[in-house]
């Protein structure tokens, strides 16, 4: 799949995650047909051209916010999450509550 194709299959995924809820990056790539992929999702987001789009819901397997504690990144993504009722603690949100559940596809089997 060429890079553009492949970004615009990340995007179309992390814009269906719904409000309140997350994903893990490798569950995207999955979910854009790019399996074993996730560090191409992180890239896409840092690509997007829309604001829009709601990345602050993409974290890692272990459902940690992956970017650096404190940076205005991290302080941004809890702020949106929080805003949408997920509760981050320590940078972390608790997978069996707020991971995205589609189908046959677990963000717990990243």
């Amino acid at each position: 799949m060429p890079i553009n194709a492949s970004y615009q299959a990340i995007w179309n995924v992390v814009s269906s995650i719904p409000r309140g809820r997350v994903a893990s990056y490798g569950q995207v790539a999955r979910l854009a047909g790019l399996p074993g992929r996730a560090r191409l999702v992180g890239t896409a987001l840092g690509e997007a051209p829309s604001r829009q789009l709601p990345w602050h819901r993409v974290i890692n397997a272990q459902g940690r916010i992956a970017l650096p504690p404190n940076s205005p990144g991290f302080r941004e993504q809890r702020k949106r999450l929080r805003e949408e009722g997920v509760m981050v603690v320590k940078g972390r949100v608790d997978l069996r509550q707020y991971g995205w559940k589609t189908g046959s596809d677990s963000p717990l089997l990243d």
